[in-house]
């Protein structure tokens, strides 16, 4: 009778159990449950901000026509850009841009309809013809393998067919995204004729190191014809093969050819041209000391607002969506009752030691953190 009152007591008690176990789960459900399904869809939209592919989203293609207010309403009607103008005129840039058949639509089209629009020129170089860019149709093969060959094809139109007129010739990615107008301001004191380019500046594998290609670099007229006329033709200044590291080949071929390796920092040591995007720049402990960046780069880490010019030229790894919120933030939005002051035009360098008297006249930073050649002539 003992046993049997016992198990009597047990199977009340078993659903007595679950019926709490189900309450409290039901309870947990109702307090975690819409975070873990916001931290879901915050995964799900940091997924596609990253995948770098907005053109299948309906929504994102109607930024393809999408236009900012128009520089003459009433917000931007009494802008001075006067100086912008006159660099606009006096420092000819032509830009190329390094795209595929696949990027046409999802990447290229965002360039053109940002940034592109401030070059004096731009050009879309890629292996087929699209009338929408339009894009110059290069007789080469896509593929990272081929990056080098396409790089050499596409200087060899520029060259061919604009080298008159322009003054500088820029190439980027379609992922890069340049503010034209710090390019022209950091060129104003050089002269196009002087065989140097410019770009972030790696110290690696070459005497006089060479530019990343993601950052994006420019290059002198002098340079331009130097690259063409002298070391494409001959195979002990320039790989003749399609393959190999694009940025790194262009480099062996400038310094075979007495091109400089130009620098670009400004007079506080910050750098103009960025290999990555700005959130990885900015964001301290973001990117690993230990990561290939910091090994390449020859100049002192910063994160932070204290890592990039105020005239920052460049940054990669831009998505669409970023360059439309870049166009917004650098030539729309006004913080009201703030009036910037433009910095003077640099002097114009007539010569290498007039270049050195500049660096060493450069201001209250102490230069002796840095060598100076590490430092433009310019803020």
């Amino acid at each position: 009778m003992r046993y049997q009152n016992q198990s009597t007591r047990i199977s009340k008690a078993i659903p007595l159990f679950f019926g709490f176990s189900l309450g409290f789960f039901l309870a947990f459900l109702m307090q975690f449950l819409p975070n873990i399904i916001r931290n879901d869809s915050y995964s799900e939209y940091l997924f596609k901000r990253n995948t770098l592919d907005f053109h299948h989203d309906s929504s994102f293609e109607d930024l393809i026509e999408y236009k900012f207010h128009e520089v003459n309403d009433t917000t931007h009607k009494n802008d001075n850009n006067s100086i912008a103008k006159q660099l606009y005129n006096e420092v000819r840039v032509l830009c190329w841009i390094m795209t595929n058949p696949e990027n046409h639509e999802k990447k290229a089209i965002h360039v053109k309809n940002t940034w592109g629009k401030h070059c004096n020129k731009i050009l879309f170089m890629s292996s087929s013809y699209d009338k929408n860019l339009p894009t110059i149709a290069l007789p080469v093969k896509e593929g990272r393998n081929n990056l080098w060959a396409k790089t050499k094809e596409a200087f060899k139109y520029v060259y061919k067919n604009h080298l008159n007129d322009f003054d500088w010739f820029m190439k980027a990615d379609d992922d890069t995204y340049v503010i034209v107008e710090n390019l022209r301001y950091f060129l104003y004191p050089y002269s196009s004729y002087q065989p140097i380019y410019f770009g972030c500046h790696f110290d690696r594998y070459i005497k006089q190191g060479y530019m990343s290609g993601g950052a994006g670099y420019v290059l002198s007229k002098e340079a331009l014809k130097r690259f063409i006329e002298k070391a494409l033709p001959n195979k002990t200044k320039c790989r003749q093969e399609s393959d190999g590291a694009e940025d790194v080949e262009l480099g062996k071929c400038m310094e075979n050819v007495q091109v400089e390796a130009g620098y670009s920092l400004d007079s506080s040591g910050k750098g103009r041209f960025f290999p990555m995007g700005p959130e990885s720049h900015f964001s301290p402990g973001l990117i690993d000391k230990e990561f290939w960046y910091y090994k390449y780069v020859d100049r002192v880490g910063r994160h932070g607002l204290d890592c990039c010019s105020d005239y920052a030229i460049s940054f990669h790894y831009v998505s669409p969506v970023q360059m439309y919120i870049f166009e917004y933030f650098i030539y729309h939005l006004r913080p009201y009752g703030i009036t910037y002051q433009n910095q003077p035009l640099p002097e114009k360098i007539k010569n290498k030691k007039n270049n050195e008297e500049i660096f060493i006249n450069l201001g209250s930073f102490n230069i002796s953190k840095l060598e100076k050649k590490n430092f433009s002539t310019i803020t």
